[in-house]
């Protein structure tokens, strides 16, 4: 009678786990906003503004009390139109073997290729090579890395009026990158990502690529609240929901890793905590605009719907569709009084191998909160099987890895519980 018993509560407490971090409804979430009615969740095509939306009706499904829409503006220089490139004829495909630096402006035409000596590198030189007839109006093709070490030299070729170029090509292993968008801004010249295998040897390229820059665009932050008993101070869970958006009319970046897991988790915590009442106020804070230079979370530290000084800790959980063992993260000067409850009960539970924590950076939306010193910590598992496709098309529903979303889970609720 005694073992059928234990065997009863065995039952329940794994029926109670398995209501706490509902995995099908993760998935779920993670499958609609990386679809291409979303289009990568970018600005050109409004796929931002509908996965806010979407995500609006999923928080008042799940129960919460509560849900804000708040609006802001942000200028962005977009990928929408043509995305052509051709390497001594041969057809390139955009997104695999070439995509554009995210301030980069149009381009069209045909242009040679100047190759860039890196074994016995001379800015100079290289600055007299091309006033050479075959080399004006050209294109400088460089490893990437290289420019950025000797960036004074190559940011000459950047601007109008300096050197004879046309701009640049920056090469970067497969698979190709957006690497960033933040383009908030549009420079003189043209600078395209393209890989090494799909430029070595070029002599001519032919290119064909519109952008367009938004002014003034209008985002917005869906916010949610599940009161709690106490009203003064308060829990706060943060994702971003934006992602790259468009590469031309056909490719999009859909963002399954980055960062459709975090967000599809804090939608999945507003649930359990709708379900289970917690003793303070929760708020979950879906930002808009984090690729764009943390546009939504510096808005929102900026005009806060609670003082920040309530906030007991906050958590930003972002790219966190991956298989590392050991859990990457980053604490503010004020989560360092949290940080070592983290590392108990994790190592208690064994949710992770270990934690890695990180240096401070302002990479991801904790790091507005972190400036106004609030207690957070931000939580992204790194360098797994999913990490070499951020920023890259492959960053899909078919790539998607779910393991890290339950330790994570359950982390923070057991954090929350004891904290």
């Amino acid at each position: 009678m005694k073992r059928k018993f234990q065997l009863f509560l065995l039952l329940i407490c794994a029926t109670i786990q398995l209501q706490a971090q509902d995995l099908a409804h993760y998935k779920r979430v993670i499958k609609e906003i990386t679809s291409a009615k979303y289009q990568g969740r970018g600005y050109a095509k409004d796929g931002a503004n509908k996965a806010g939306k979407f995500l609006q009706k999923e928080y008042k499904k799940a129960g919460v009390d509560e849900v804000i829409l708040q609006p802001f503006a942000i200028d962005i220089n977009t990928f929408c139109g043509k995305m052509e490139m051709w390497a001594d004829g041969k057809k390139l495909q955009a997104g695999v073997d070439f995509s554009m630096r995210e301030y980069s402006p149009g381009v069209h035409g045909e242009f040679p290729v100047y190759h860039v000596d890196t074994l016995n590198f001379d800015a100079d030189r290289m600055y007299a090579d091309l006033q050479k007839p075959e080399y004006v109006n050209a294109l400088v093709c460089c490893d990437f890395w290289f420019s950025y070490k000797h960036r004074e030299a190559f940011s000459r070729l950047q601007k109008a009026g300096e050197c004879n170029n046309a701009g640049l090509l920056q090469t970067w292993t497969s698979p190709i990158k957006f690497y960033k968008a933040y383009g908030e801004r549009v420079v003189d010249k043209p600078i395209i990502w393209v890989t090494p295998e799909a430029i070595e040897g070029v002599k001519s390229v032919r290119v064909n690529v519109d952008n367009k820059f938004l002014k003034d665009y209008k985002l917005f932050n869906v916010i949610a609240k599940v009161s709690g008993e106490r009203h003064d101070s308060c829990y706060v869970f943060t994702a971003h929901y934006d992602h790259l958006g468009n590469l031309g009319k056909k490719i999009f970046y859909a963002g399954a890793n980055d960062n459709a897991s975090g967000t599809s988790a804090i939608v999945t915590l507003a649930a359990y905590y709708a379900k289970h009442r917690p003793p303070y106020d929760m708020y979950f804070l879906a930002f808009s605009g984090e690729d764009a230079n943390l546009r939504g979370s510096e808005y929102f530290a900026n005009n806060p719907i609670v003082p920040l000084e309530q906030i007991k800790y906050l958590f930003n959980i972002d790219m966190i569709g991956d298989n590392n063992p050991v859990q990457y993260c980053e604490v503010s000067d004020e989560g360092m009084r949290g940080y070592q409850l983290f590392e108990q009960i994790n190592g208690e539970k064994h949710y992770f191998k270990a934690l890695n924590r990180g240096d401070l950076a302002a990479n991801s939306d904790h790091y507005p909160f972190a400036e106004r010193h609030v207690p957070c910590i931000f939580l992204e598992n790194e360098n797994g099987d999913a990490f070499p496709f951020y920023h890259t098309i492959y960053d899909d529903w078919q790539h998607a890895v779910f393991d890290s979303y339950e330790p994570v889970f359950r982390l923070v609720v057991d954090f929350i519980e004891k904290y």
